[in-house]
């Protein structure tokens, strides 16, 4: 058995708490997993979390506010360095590992969509921020699982962040800037237009609120709850929309609250007076369209939202927290109307899991969609008495397996 792996226990009950002995499981399969695979032992363990959006949805693209956070499932890994400028992958579940070569760090269009473009992009990021690489092999095993709304390609990017900014850079570049170097690898390598909430969730930890006014000096701020203590259990649902087809939908979105801000002279809706846009709404509607107008309605509202919603966490005040949950949720359905597909009559799943849920808490709890939206997640705050209930509701509705109940975890992407 490693050295390293025997050396684990506080680092793993550190980041684990309660489940640190599954945790320890994990980290010894990947380790044997990796014996076998390079016939060495791994040196190090590294993990990155995934994240919840739980506040401002659709606000950043527009360089709003979020509330977002960190959450029990991860992506690890056991690594080796290597002296060859070789990364080798090799990731739990994928019969070919990723291969890839960092003696060039241009992209490779055979790359895009791919593990490897988001490796490869990782490794180039640093070199432009001033970094160093190296090689290294590395056996990965995720419960972020693809399709969750939990983001598991952040969680992978800041991932390989992680290991790079340890074993070659002495962990002196921040939390930030590694989010920054993993939206790098996936905009420019992977081909995939994202912000940056989800890359800083992983890479910080914590509840996180994040304020993108200046996109390239984005304001983090930490804020304190333990939901459970207070009661409650988060929860997200996958509706089992099928999100084959809705890139019209999603990209409708950040498009029709920008062409509200060309009315002012603008590129985005934060560079834009609120209350100019109210005392101006039956020119832009005429020129934007009204659901364009809704849609930034829900925008100035939902990312002033996120302020009172970490103040109320910082005060303890969760109920409170809880009814601008529910306001956020209001808007997104009302507003920015991304809990159904346009013209869609038979399938409307995130809106019939919204209102199953709202019908099952009684007002005890709050429920938002989560994320993009359409055909996507919602997320639900459930009295932890009745989790196992709730459970078997909407597995019932929407399929065995699509309910999972989360936690917040502290820690971001780090060296255990």
């Amino acid at each position: 058995m490693s050295p390293a792996l025997n050396s684990l226990g506080n680092a793993v009950a550190r980041v684990y708490g309660d489940g640190a002995q599954a945790a320890q499981e994990r980290f010894s399969a990947l380790c044997a997993t990796f014996t076998t695979a390079f016939g060495r032992d791994a040196e190090a363990f590294f993990s990155a979390p995934g994240r919840t959006e739980l506040g401002g949805n659709h606000t950043d693209h527009n360089n709003g506010r979020v509330l977002a956070a960190a959450v029990d499932l991860d992506t690890i890994a056991a690594v080796a360095p290597r002296d060859e400028e070789v990364i080798e992958v090799r990731s739990l579940g994928y019969p070919e590992p990723f291969y890839v070569k960092i003696s060039s760090i241009d992209p490779v269009a055979d790359e895009r969509g791919t593990s490897s473009a988001l490796i490869r992009g990782v490794a180039a990021g640093f070199v432009r921020r001033g970094g160093r690489i190296g090689g290294f092999s590395a056996t990965v095993s995720s419960t972020v699982l693809p399709g969750s709304g939990l983001s598991s390609s952040a969680s992978f990017e800041v991932l390989i962040g992680a290991i790079l900014n340890n074993l070659f850079n002495d962990d002196r570049f921040s939390p930030v800037e590694i989010a920054k170097i993993g939206r790098y690898a996936e905009n420019e390598f992977f081909g995939k237009p994202c912000g940056l909430m989800d890359q800083i969730a992983c890479a910080h930890g914590g509840v996180v609120s994040i304020d993108f006014r200046d996109i390239e000096n984005p304001t983090v701020e930490s804020a304190h709850c333990d939901f459970r203590r207070q009661g409650y259990t988060l929860v997200v649902v996958d509706s089992g929309g099928d999100h084959a087809d809705l890139t019209p939908e999603y990209a409708a979105v950040p498009a029709e609250m920008k062409a509200v801000a060309a009315e002012f002279g603008a590129d985005l809706l934060v560079a834009v007076d609120p209350a100019e846009f109210r005392a101006n709404i039956a020119r832009v509607r005429r020129a934007a369209g009204d659901r364009a107008v809704l849609r930034a309605i829900h925008f100035f509202a939902d990312t002033e939202r996120v302020v009172r919603q970490r103040a109320a966490l910082e005060a303890n005040a969760f109920s409170e927290y809880l009814a601008l949950v529910n306001e956020s949720g209001s808007s997104s359905w009302r507003f920015l109307q991304n809990c159904r597909v346009p013209g869609e009559s038979t399938q409307q799943n995130v809106a019939l899991a919204l209102g199953v849920t709202e019908d099952f808490l009684e007002r005890d709890g709050a429920v938002r969609v989560h994320g993009g939206g359409f055909a996507g997640t919602i997320q639900a705050y459930v009295p932890t008495g009745r989790v196992r209930e709730y459970t078997r509701l909407m597995e019932t509705l929407c399929g065995a397996g699509s309910v999972t109940a989360l936690k917040i975890r502290e820690i971001g992407a780090t060296r255990l």
